[in-house]
């Protein structure tokens, strides 16, 4: 806006004159000062921007596998935790209970198969009723083993070596089995940044890819690409991007929020490859296409008609121009098709500007 106003006030300045003279006439009248730009080879975008979180690559959630009380929670948020920690426990009675309900089963499992075996070699019991007792003493085995493996769950063991991201319980509650009690990151796994990118560029990321990573108030950093997503979120339509970050300091930390430039391949496609033109070169939009003003070699603005992919921030992509044609940004609302323009540097309309004042 401030660069037509510029125009605008340089044109009326030109077509006013300087000092007092007179007015000059329709025939020799200077053209209109217009900003263009050059069409240039390359395409599709060269890079592809994205936001995301940042975080280890082996996060995990820790939770009991039975319910019960939590009697212990010996961590908290920031703490820092080594490979079998303990973390957590529960209540200790009811999977105590529970594992001497299965000894006891197990036992009786055991006499019942005892007894049956000695009847069986005297002929009193058949042999189906014998293979009845081994099959539940089988059961009752399985039913042991589960109650000694859920003990020894009623205790949370951290099982790497790192820090606690999140608590999500307290003490004294009730937990359920499977509900997230703490969340660690393991610290040995590097950083990466999960960033979701619209599927119609995600085609364009390859493994490998240069990024450059940015992180409000601290310095770039390097990342590579290492996985694309196989499929786009039901809900969003985007496709997770997960690139490693090198060379992370200890200032960047699990959960922060960075903005990535991800270096991009041409679009393997026959369809046609857009340029990146700013967005005041737009004349007319109208679904997919759009007309920009031209400068021909006779220094004349010609409306061209081009195919207009929509806006990418401040600039539009659109394809249809040759390389090398200059198209008209700034000062394409003053003029109109088959009209003279004179092509000028921006810096160029300060003076006028100042003059007009």
């Amino acid at each position: 806006m401030l660069r037509s106003s510029l125009l605008a006030a340089g044109l009326a300045v030109t077509l006013s004159g300087c000092g007092g003279g007179e007015a000059k006439s329709p025939e020799k009248a200077e053209a209109p000062a217009v900003e263009a730009v050059r069409v240039t080879t390359g395409g599709e975008l060269a890079e592809i921007e994205a936001t995301g979180r940042i975080a280890r690559r082996r996060e995990m959630d820790l939770s009991f596998r039975v319910p019960g009380v939590m009697t212990s929670l010996r961590a908290e948020q920031g703490d820092l935790v080594r490979a079998g920690q303990v973390l957590a426990t529960l209540d200790p009675t009811g999977v105590a209970a529970a594992e001497q309900r299965a000894s006891a089963e197990l036992e009786r499992a055991r006499r019942d198969l005892a007894r049956d075996q000695a009847l069986f070699e005297q002929g009193f019991v058949s042999r189906q009723r014998l293979d009845d007792r081994r099959s539940a003493l089988k059961a009752a085995q399985a039913g042991h083993s589960a109650a000694a493996f859920d003990r020894r769950w009623a205790t949370l063991v951290s099982p790497v070596s790192g820090v606690v991201l999140e608590r999500s319980a307290q003490s004294g509650e009730v937990v359920q089995p499977g509900q997230t009690v703490l969340r660690v990151a393991d610290e040995r796994s590097p950083l990466v940044l999960w960033a979701p990118v619209p599927d119609r560029d995600a085609g364009r990321i390859r493994p490998g890819s240069p990024a450059v990573v940015q992180l409000d108030g601290a310095a770039a950093l390097t990342g590579r690409v290492v996985r694309v997503g196989e499929r786009a979120g039901a809900r969003t339509g985007a496709v997770e991007v997960e690139i490693e970050l090198v060379g992370a300091g200890p200032e960047v930390r699990s959960g922060q929020i960075a903005r990535a430039r991800i270096a991009s391949a041409p679009q393997a496609s026959a369809g046609p490859a857009f340029n990146r033109l700013p967005a005041e070169a737009i004349v007319e939009a109208q679904g997919r296409t759009a007309a920009v003003l031209v400068v021909d070699q006779a220094s004349k603005a010609r409306r061209r008609t081009v195919t207009f992919a929509g806006f990418d921030g401040d600039y539009a992509l659109v394809s249809g121009l040759p390389t090398g044609a200059q198209v008209i940004t700034a000062g394409a609302g003053f003029v109109s098709d088959g009209e003279a323009v004179r092509v000028v540097d921006p810096s160029r309309l300060t003076p006028q500007r100042s003059a007009a004042r």
